[in-house]
């Protein structure tokens, strides 16, 4: 009696590990759900109170009052530099040319508001699913992923809301072209989010460059030699994605994503060499036994 038992619990176990093609979309599907439901969850609350979140936060940086140009402007005295670090906050007047886009743009904000807000757990979930796969040593390899591709992504997006969105916006609104004060710069809200969006988002990813170069050194993709070789490769690519995730043209917009992202390249070469050094000990204990 006990061998039909115990081939029976081998066949159990047999089943779970091979998972069928369907079974893993399955189990993809239910990870997206309750990634789409948590979504739901902050977007509906952010929608409850849209008023208070465009006021305070989705118009922030248009607003003279926020901490950005106040605190540049006093670090500026500080540092005895004068005005430079100064800006005239934006001063325009945004319209809406359709009788809908005030209502698709709250949509609009509630969910981008809401999958930041749940990025934590969305990545999670993510996290679950791929786990499954992932050999112990790895599992081990890659612990405390979550807080660090969180850590990032938000200091990107803190990033770009209270730097790089003031700069822009401000550039942008006080450009003038001729002498005669023909023009007036009358932006729409769906271009103002469209910017917005394109600024929090693009430096959110943007900050993820030291999870990435930790993530392809353990797996042997990449080397610290071949980031050091291709550094001022990767410096321009880093030039052409603050053009592309700024939409102010002026340099200084430009120069003050640029260096955080330099910044960040260096340190991913510092944390190759680390991920490089510790496959070597690795290997090195695993052959001297």
């Amino acid at each position: 009696m006990a061998l039909p038992i115990l081939h029976k619990s081998k066949n159990k176990v047999a089943q779970k590990q091979d998972m069928g093609f369907v079974d893993h979309l399955e189990a993809l599907r239910w990870h997206l759900v309750r990634s789409v439901v948590a979504i739901l969850i902050f977007a509906i609350a952010i929608f409850i109170n849209i008023d208070w979140i465009f006021d305070h936060i989705i118009y922030g940086p248009m607003r003279s009052d926020f901490i950005t140009y106040a605190g540049l402007c006093n670090l500026g005295q500080k540092l005895h530099m004068g005005d430079a670090l100064c800006m005239p906050a934006p001063n325009v007047q945004m319209q809406v040319t359709q009788f809908g886009s005030q209502f698709m743009s709250s949509i609009s904000i509630a969910f981008i508001g809401g999958f930041i807000i749940s990025f934590p757990y969305i990545f999670w979930e993510f996290w679950n699913f791929i786990k499954p796969a992932l050999t112990p040593r790895e599992i081990k390899n890659t612990r405390g992923s979550i807080f660090w591709v969180t850590f990032f992504f938000l200091m990107g997006v803190s990033f770009g809301y209270f730097l790089l969105a003031p700069f822009t916006f401000s550039f942008l609104s006080n450009f003038k072209i001729g002498s005669l004060q023909a023009l007036e710069t009358k932006p729409t809200l769906d271009d103002y989010i469209e910017n917005m969006v394109n600024i929090i988002i693009g430096t959110g990813i943007s900050f993820e460059l030291p999870i990435v170069s930790y993530v392809l050194t353990k797996i042997g993709l990449v080397t610290p030699a071949f980031l050091q070789a291709y550094r001022k490769y990767a410096y321009v690519i880093i030039l052409l994605v603050a053009a592309v995730i700024t939409p102010s043209p002026d340099w200084m917009s430009q120069t003050l994503v640029a260096v955080p992202l330099f910044i960040l390249f260096e340190l991913s070469i510092m944390i190759s060499k680390r991920v490089e050094n510790e496959n070597l000990r690795k290997e090195a204990t695993f052959f001297s036994k």
